[in-house]
């Protein structure tokens, strides 16, 4: 274990509660955009909207959002774009779970229950018996506001549903065979007593914290979220618990780092998509055409041409930045054993032969690098053999920009539940290895 000053242990805690109150304050990709967007606006950044004609300076901080939940923020270089090319990191918004169907409430035996589909792979179980909020954005009418229809940010941080496990008495095998919910008829939320009330009073219900009415309720989207604030851990305080660790501490730590960037030579991106969880196909996501665009209409506003950008991404590197899956000693056989993943051991970079990871050779070679220039130790990571390996935004960003690439991440435990657990340091170490990488590259 690396011997650490005083000063590196109190930086990386306090690190570690700035991350937990951005998850705490993103209970959705759309409220995570929006604190994205709130804290880079704080900073000086300069938001521009895709409908506008871009204006960029050299050296100027400017912020693009593209359907509420997926952002990219850049520094514009001093330098010539073809002759210094782009930094980037990439992140996602999104986090596996449970988001309520458009027609979510429904009747049941005389209770109010609310219907939801099963959003990207979380493990089910361990979204029963906790006390769950609601958020996500809901579509309003409202005769001022373009096209006539407002949306708005919706966070209900109160335990208002519940999904209660069924006793033991009546599921004898379930320590043995693991608890299984049917994904059509066993994962509605309880909601409320019917008590004569119809589907209609979850809308009525509602409403009220939207002050609008009823009727005025175009379109949700929502899911559940956990009401638990997150958490420091230990008899040291050396770990941290959270939802959604997966991926928000990577997108925080890559906020930050571009936060902390000074005026560099080359142009420094940092790029959070959302619906990475269920495959990144769609307008916002990172197989969409959003990063493209916005790298495209960045070099025309600096002056650069086709074969200017063409020339830039040549000489650019891309790391994608997701969670890491750290060393369970509870469950040794379900790890590759020369490829141990250490909770605050440092920063991994993860490899696979058959591109799920997109690290490739000279880019795991600059991130070590940086990681020896930054102080910051590193791991590497395979996936066991025969077991399935998960993908990140690596391998669909290097192919569609043709960027130099490497994966990494922060070593965690409990990937894709309700409440994951990581290492206060690891995320430090992640925040200055990726402003190693922005600044310096």
């Amino acid at each position: 274990m690396t011997q650490l000053t005083t000063a590196t242990q109190q930086a990386a805690q306090a690190h570690a509660l700035d991350l937990l109150s951005f998850i705490d304050a993103s209970p959705s990709p759309w409220h995570a955009t929006a604190e994205l967007a709130r804290r880079l606006q704080a900073a000086g950044f300069v938001e521009l909207p895709e409908t506008d004609v871009w204006r960029v300076q050299p050296g100027g901080r400017y912020f693009v959002v593209r359907g509420g939940s997926s952002l990219v923020a850049f520094v514009a270089g001093r330098a010539a774009l073809a002759d210094t090319g782009f930094r980037l990191v990439g992140a996602h918004t999104d986090s596996p779970g449970l988001r309520l169907k458009p027609r979510s409430a429904h009747l049941a035996d005389g209770f109010l229950r609310l219907g939801v589909e099963v959003y990207g792979g979380p493990i089910l179980a361990t979204f029963t018996d906790r006390d769950l909020g609601l958020a996500g954005r809901v579509h309003v009418r409202d005769s001022s506001a373009p096209h006539g229809v407002r949306t708005r940010l919706l966070h209900v941080g109160a335990p208002v549903v519940r999904l209660p496990n069924l006793a033991i008495h009546m599921n004898r095998e379930v320590n043995e065979q693991g608890l299984k919910l049917h994904r059509q008829n066993e994962l509605h939320l309880l909601f409320a007593i019917a008590d004569g009330q119809g589907a209609e009073a979850f809308g009525q219900w509602l409403a009220g914290p939207l002050g609008c009415t009823p009727s005025d309720l175009l379109h949700l989207e929502l899911l559940a979220c956990d009401t638990q604030p997150g958490t420091l851990w230990g008899p040291h305080q050396q770990f941290l618990a959270d939802s959604q660790l997966d991926n928000l501490a990577s997108t925080h730590a890559g906020l930050q780092a571009l936060l902390a960037v000074e005026q560099p030579d080359h142009t420094a991106v940092a790029a959070f998509f959302d619906h990475e969880e269920v495959g990144s196909e769609s307008a916002a996501g990172a197989a969409g055409s959003f990063l493209q665009d916005t790298l495209t209409r960045l070099a025309e506003a600096l002056g650069a041409g086709a074969s200017d950008l063409a020339r830039a991404r040549a000489r650019s590197l891309f790391i994608s930045a997701d969670m890491a899956h750290a060393w369970h000693p509870n469950f040794p056989a379900a790890y590759e054993p020369q490829h141990r993943l250490l909770v605050n051991g440092g920063v991994a970079i993860k490899y696979n032969a058959s591109q799920r990871y997109a690290t490739e050779g000279e880019g795991s070679a600059r991130f070590i690098r940086a990681c020896e220039q930054a102080g910051v130790p590193w791991q590497s990571y395979v996936h066991r053999s025969e077991l399935g390996c998960g993908s990140t935004i690596g391998p669909l960003v290097a192919a569609r920009l043709g960027i130099t690439t490497v994966d990494i991440g922060a070593p965690m435990w409990a990937m894709h539940s309700l409440r994951e657990s990581a290492g206060v340091l690891d995320s430090y170490w992640m925040y200055l290895a990726l402003g190693q990488m922005l600044q310096v590259g």
